[in-house]
């Protein structure tokens, strides 16, 4: 399993209600998701799988995409409820107020989990030149083009949080969007290291 949601207990209209971010304590992602859930919040914890290795043996074991954030879908109408969960340090803020995550890029991160490509974290970018994935689980999703040895990686990257990930692509599956590159990077072709952005406001 690449991901920890829950359902809408609560039943509030998906459509209307935000999602915010919440910062937890270094590897309780899991714990505040599973208390929150619990408790009747529509929670998101995306996961990847990463293989560890003993001396005896490998396991492959399920790891946070974002370490120490956890995204939930409203309810901040029981904020104390929220941020007395074991585990929870803050509720993600923008100024003064909760920020809220855009509900396009938490699609976006749903579509990257349940593609079942290969995914990671990945360095936090910030320019760059666009792309677009044309056809496959995750056309239509935009983000950062790199290249990393032979395979290429669609970078998404959540500027709220200044984190990002990334998931293997085939490069010929991808398109550049124009109007949208920066000053630092002119290229665009298979060979070349290409760099986009996909932002959170």
């Amino acid at each position: 399993m690449h991901s920890i949601s829950s359902d809408n207990p609560s039943g509030e209209t998906k459509s209307v209600c935000p999602w915010y971010a919440l910062y937890t304590r270094h590897r309780h992602e899991k714990t505040v998701a599973h208390i929150l859930t619990n408790k009747g919040f529509e929670t998101l914890l995306p996961l990847y799988p990463d293989a560890r290795r003993w001396k005896d043996r490998t396991k492959l074991i399920s790891l946070p995409l974002f370490p120490c954030y956890v995204f939930l879908k409203g309810g901040l109408e029981r904020r104390l409820d929220i941020v007395t969960t074991p585990g929870i340090h803050a509720i993600v803020l923008s100024g003064e107020q909760p920020a809220r995550i855009s509900a396009v890029e938490i699609d976006a991160i749903r579509r990257f989990v349940a593609s079942g490509a290969r995914l990671e974290p990945h360095p936090f970018l910030k320019s760059g030149d666009w792309v677009r994935v044309k056809s496959g689980p995750l056309e239509g999703v935009e983000g950062i083009l790199v290249r990393k040895k032979n395979a290429y990686r669609l970078v998404l990257s959540v500027e709220m949080l200044g984190k990002a990930a990334a998931v293997e692509v085939d490069a010929v599956q991808v398109e550049r969007l124009n109007g949208k590159a920066s000053s630092g990077h002119s290229g665009g072709h298979a060979g070349d290291s290409i760099i986009t952005e996909r932002r959170i406001a």
